[in-house]
């Protein structure tokens, strides 16, 4: 059967996350009933990545093996057609080799966390940010996440429901910068590594937003850290102001 990688982007508002649910609406059910309407189910696609409720996503990856031998094109709009109106496309679609495997096969994920630091009430970016209204320090929130950068045990920073073998992962990239859009200062946390562990960005951005207001110092976040202790952890961000925004493979499959 022709496997096929495809690149998805969604808003995570209205699903209970990335993974199918019995009663409730999940992103891999939607494209999963998408692709019942193109040939005879059932279907059950694997993604890079399982994304929680609320969390969006601008370059998920999921494959999937089909009866068919479809050019990658016409799948692509094919699936976007059956998926509307709900919030998910399907950007690129691509002819895969059997031993090619959205997570596992996958190197690198990248995700992007965003924070509307205003004060007035975030009307048109509601469900797409965290708003935090006190004023950050900039300087001091990057100081405490370069002291996460590496290979560390990150229990501190890992949800009590996470089913990851272990603590211990290697945080490659972690860049917090600020930039002036129409809607405000919005301040930008991107992270890459092979993989995270459950809720750990969160975890990082609002453990980094108490250095930023000033409730932490940053040196509080290595105590944190060092601590491997969910106890010592900061308040976990809010799930609406993270993306999924990549995922590297030894080879692309969209060039």
């Amino acid at each position: 059967m022709p496997r096929y990688a495809l690149m998805v982007e969604y808003d995570g508002g209205p699903f209970a996350g990335w993974q199918r649910q019995a009663d409730q609406p999940s992103v891999q059910g939607a494209i999963e009933a998408a692709l019942a309407k193109l040939e005879p189910g059932p279907h059950t696609i694997a993604a890079a990545g399982r994304t929680d409720s609320g969390v969006h996503a601008r370059g998920q990856v999921a494959h999937t093996d089909l009866a068919k031998d479809w050019q990658p094109f016409r799948l692509q709009e094919a699936l976007n057609y059956h998926l509307k109106p709900a919030p998910v496309a399907i950007r690129r679609a691509a002819r895969v080799g059997d031993e090619f495997h959205a997570r596992f096969s996958a190197g690198e994920r990248r995700y992007l966390y965003r924070v509307l630091n205003r004060r007035a009430r975030a009307v048109l970016e509601a469900g797409q940010v965290w708003q935090v209204q006190k004023s950050l320090d900039l300087s001091a929130m990057r100081e405490g996440a370069a002291l996460l950068l590496g290979k560390h045990d990150f229990t501190t920073f890992r949800s009590t429901m996470c089913q990851a073998k272990s603590p211990v992962k290697t945080l490659d990239a972690f860049e917090v910068d600020e930039i002036e859009t129409e809607a405000g200062r919005e301040i930008r946390f991107r992270l890459r590594a092979r993989s995270f562990l459950h809720n750990q960005v969160r975890s990082f951005v609002g453990t980094l937003e108490r250095v930023g207001a000033g409730a932490w110092r940053p040196e509080d976040v290595r105590r944190a850290l060092e601590a491997r202790d969910r106890a010592a952890c900061g308040p976990v961000a809010p799930p609406q102001g993270l993306y999924l925004m990549g995922v590297g493979y030894p080879e692309d499959p969209f060039v």
